[in-house]
């Protein structure tokens, strides 16, 4: 029994050494997306999986031929074509409609070294994520019958992965159709989020150090933190579209106007990063006070505030300081930082693995 154990033991630390490998690894392509973003280069590749049609992109444009940009349109105008008729037959019409009478969805960017290559290394760190997650799955495969949860969410996150994968082409097909890009966005929260829940799972099966609230109103309270900072993080994509809007009007020289020019979902987004501040807190105080807290979710809750107060502040520098563009992909991946605390913080006060089996049901 005592050997069985030990076996089991070994399994659900190395599964847990690659799923939160894993998380880190999406964060970080987080910020390199961020990082994409800020500089404008996701159309530095007009094509997918490859760029500019070769596996290692080229560094000059006479590498290309004189049309590339036609060529490269055409192509993106005949896939987006299937895409229509795909979104057409499953009733998202409205949608269909647009990618179909957009007319700059169609066009192309002048080559630019810099930003190919910057794209280039988003997708070789999009790769290095689907080595991990493959990683994090094929190791759950040990657990499929003691811990068969561990199992089947690890193998939806990775098809999610693929399907991220295939979504990240259509982001780049509709010349970052903003619609697409919010949508790729939380899904890598969503990703994110089912990793922490496995790799929480498992350390909960052998540290049981979950808390339960003792006042349900405070799980309210915490799932009322979680959604509302969801919505806020909806309003920042909301606020970034805005944002590529008013930079392609001004132009890089009139960086320092972009602010004023964004309207009514800036200044809700902004105001309402006081709200979650201030629920947050309360939330800290509450938990805080509840009897047997471990040190362990004592470090998670002041980082929840901490990090908080970091979005806050990286949000006031971008709106008084003429939006530098380090602190762009800082303030994206920070936010999605918050929302991942949050719900660790849920699962250690809810609980990720509620049912311990016998170890003599494990089977290597």
């Amino acid at each position: 029994m005592s050997r069985d154990n030990d076996r089991l033991t070994k399994v659900y630390r190395r599964f847990r050494v690659l799923s939160w490998s894993t998380v880190l690894a999406v964060y970080f392509l987080i910020l390199v997306g961020g990082i994409v973003r800020s500089t404008g280069s996701g159309m530095g590749c007009p094509d997918w999986p490859r760029c500019f049609g070769q596996w290692v992109p080229p560094t000059e444009a006479s590498q290309l031929p004189d049309d590339y940009q036609d060529i490269y349109a055409a192509k993106r105008a005949a896939k987006n074509e299937r895409l229509v008729g795909y979104l057409d037959a499953l009733g998202m019409n409205d949608l269909a409609y647009r990618i179909a009478n957009d007319e700059s969805i169609l066009q192309e960017a002048p080559f630019n070294p810099v930003k190919t290559w910057i794209e280039y290394v988003n997708r070789l760190i999009g790769v290095l994520i689907g080595l991990f997650i493959i990683g994090t799955f094929a190791s759950s495969f040990a657990l499929r019958k003691t811990d068969p949860v561990v199992f089947w969410i690890s193998l939806v996150s990775l098809l999610l992965v693929v399907f991220q994968g295939w979504l990240g082409s259509l982001v780049v097909s509709t010349n970052l159709l903003p619609g697409m890009v919010t949508t790729h966005m939380m899904l890598a929260i969503v990703i994110v989020a089912l990793l922490i829940w496995v790799s929480e799972r498992a350390r909960q099966w052998k540290e049981q150090d979950v808390l339960p609230l003792q006042n349900k109103k405070l799980n309210y309270l915490l799932i009322a933190c979680i959604v509302t900072f969801l919505v806020q993080i909806v309003l920042g994509t909301k606020v970034r579209e805005g944002i590529d809007e008013v930079a392609l009007a001004l132009g890089e020289s009139g960086r320092g106007e972009w602010i004023e020019n964004l309207g009514i979902n800036f200044l809700v987004h902004r105001s309402y990063s006081l709200f979650i501040f201030a629920l947050n807190a309360l939330l800290v105080y509450a938990l805080w006070k509840q009897p047997g807290m471990h040190s362990r979710h004592k470090f998670w809750l002041r980082t929840l505030l901490v990090l908080i107060g970091a979005e806050i502040l990286s949000g006031a520098v971008m709106a008084y300081f003429a939006m530098p563009a380090i602190m762009q992909p800082l303030h994206l991946t920070i936010g999605t930082l918050i929302a991942g605390v949050q719900f660790l913080i849920w699962l250690q006060f809810n609980g990720a693995y509620k049912k311990q089996k016998r170890v003599n049901e494990y089977v290597a």
